[in-house]
């Protein structure tokens, strides 16, 4: 039988449970200390994102603040930047390619919930991967749904909402975010 974690992390339907309530108190303590380093140098700030995620490559930066919900589930590979105010529900995997520029208050979201009321009332919820790829563009305001892939050298415009996948390649702007022409 798997733990709720367990279920979680394969993207199934979990409830959240103590233990998963623990690994998010102990995000909630490094997201402290992140977020109180702003004037910490680069390298210091590697350290402490290389503490918490799953991957950190050479040069990748974070901005604080910065919000998750473990981190542990977070791949950032070399010479990724996020800008300030980023928040990531990484209830299951993120991975972000390398060179993949995000802008201010990004918000990434692997977190979802069944479409059903009854499941919802039952206090079920599960998650999708989000795959970002390399030398990606996310302008500032985006938000990212749960499931979505963003190929390599795609651009999406500042406020898009993100429901479905992008192209490599691709330029995408809007609510819902649609294909632009360069």
């Amino acid at each position: 039988m798997k733990t709720e974690k367990q279920k979680m992390l394969a993207g199934e339907l979990y409830r959240p449970d103590a233990e998963l309530a623990a690994d998010h108190t102990e995000a909630e303590r490094w997201m402290a200390r992140y977020n109180a380093s702003g004037a910490a140098s680069a390298s210091e700030l590697h350290a402490l994102l290389t503490e918490r995620f799953r991957h950190v490559g050479k040069d990748a930066v974070i901005r604080p603040p910065f919000f998750c919900d473990y981190g542990g589930n977070i791949s950032i590979s070399d010479g990724v930047f996020l800008n300030f105010n980023c928040v990531i529900l990484d209830v299951v995997e993120v991975a972000i390619g390398d060179r993949t520029q995000i802008g201010p208050a990004v918000q990434i979201y692997t977190a979802d919930h069944p479409r059903d009321a009854a499941t919802r009332r039952a206090g079920l919820e599960f998650g999708r991967p989000i795959r970002i790829g390399s030398d990606v563009w996310i302008g500032g305001g985006a938000i990212i749904l749960p499931g979505v892939t963003i190929g390599d050298g795609a651009l999406v415009g500042a406020g898009s909402v993100v429901t479905k996948d992008v192209a490599p390649g691709a330029i995408v702007a809007g609510n819902p975010a649609r294909p632009r022409a360069a």
